[in-house]
């Protein structure tokens, strides 16, 4: 959708600077499941959750409505991603009777600095399978 959407611009992928955060932290953390579930979806995808509802606003105010609905779509979406990674997360820390909030904090030290960047989309990260104890203590932690 995106790229299409681009298209329509006369741009297309790769036309802009990008960073591969993603990519980064896939390869970090390639010799673990439990770090991958907990940092791929849970801290990389789940910006995405906080950052585009930012962006709707814009394009909104500037008419541009067209975009507005791909990023919704894409939203909405990405709860889904985001609940799939806690719940692999979760399940996880389960199976090797680990705490998911304390070892949660311990990978964000050992692999993301110690801390997220606010502000946090509190709706979409509830429906995305953060509890609202987690949530305060990532808001407590974050960077703005």
């Amino acid at each position: 959708m995106l790229r299409e959407r681009l298209r329509e611009f006369g741009r297309d992928y790769g036309d802009f600077d990008a960073h591969n955060g993603l990519w980064e932290m896939t390869e970090k953390t390639a010799h673990d499941g439990l770090a991958r579930m907990a940092l791929v979806p849970r801290v990389l995808e789940a910006r995405g959750l906080d950052v585009t509802p930012g962006m709707i606003a814009k394009l909104r105010d500037m008419g541009d409505m067209r975009t507005v609905e791909i990023l919704e779509t894409i939203l909405r979406e990405e709860v889904a991603h985001v609940a799939a990674g806690s719940r692999w997360y979760r399940w996880y820390c389960g199976r090797a009777g680990i705490d998911p909030r304390a070892r949660f904090r311990e990978l964000l030290h050992e692999y993301a600095g110690g801390y997220l960047h606010g502000p946090f989309n509190v709706e979409a990260r509830l429906l995305a399978g953060f509890d609202e104890d987690e949530l305060a203590a990532l808001e407590a932690g974050a960077t703005r």
